[in-house]
């Protein structure tokens, strides 16, 4: 995780902001506007921050496993965020990347973090879900029609004990 957000969050989005400005084409926010901006981002930095350590903590306790292809849960994790919305990670990582665009004025990597959006739903969602329905089977397919992609369920869908502790 920390890997993911050094590279997203900083490594990729310093250069843009700094291009940017050598360019000339940085958004024009001055003064109290880009204190604004400064506080507006780091809040939204911080909250989806937390998003996402929450639901990898989640899905690490729950699901005994992780994100990644070569250590996938075993479990369907239906607790904590993914009780409001079926991608929280995706969710927190693409808030974050918009924080950063917010906290350097950057109209670039609000695009950047955007299309990275429209790449995550169109690109990896898909064969994400299939392979979820093929481990998780009916048990998925409810989950999948009671909580939505991206717009947080409130309040948040009902889980069984066994589902929120596991076993």
């Amino acid at each position: 995780m920390v890997l993911f957000w050094a590279l997203f969050l900083v490594v990729i989005p310093l250069p843009v902001i700094a291009l940017e400005r050598r360019w000339g084409v940085a958004l024009p926010v001055h003064g109290t506007a880009s204190v604004a901006c400064a506080v507006l981002g780091v809040v939204l930095l911080i909250a989806a921050s937390a998003l996402g350590a929450w639901s990898a903590i989640t899905m690490t306790r729950i699901g005994r496993g992780t994100p990644l292809p070569s250590a996938m849960p075993h479990r369907l994790v239906v607790a904590g965020p993914y009780r409001r919305v079926r991608n929280p990670m995706a969710v927190a990582g693409i808030a974050q990347g918009l924080a950063v665009g917010i906290i350097g004025t950057s109209w670039l990597v609000l695009a950047y973090s955007l299309a990275g959006a429209v790449l995550w739903h169109l690109f990896v969602r898909p064969p994400e879900e299939d392979d979820l329905a093929g481990r998780f089977g009916a048990e998925y397919e409810t989950y999948r029609k009671q909580v939505r992609c991206w717009v947080p369920r409130l309040p948040p869908v009902p889980i069984s004990h066994d589902r929120a502790h596991g076993p």
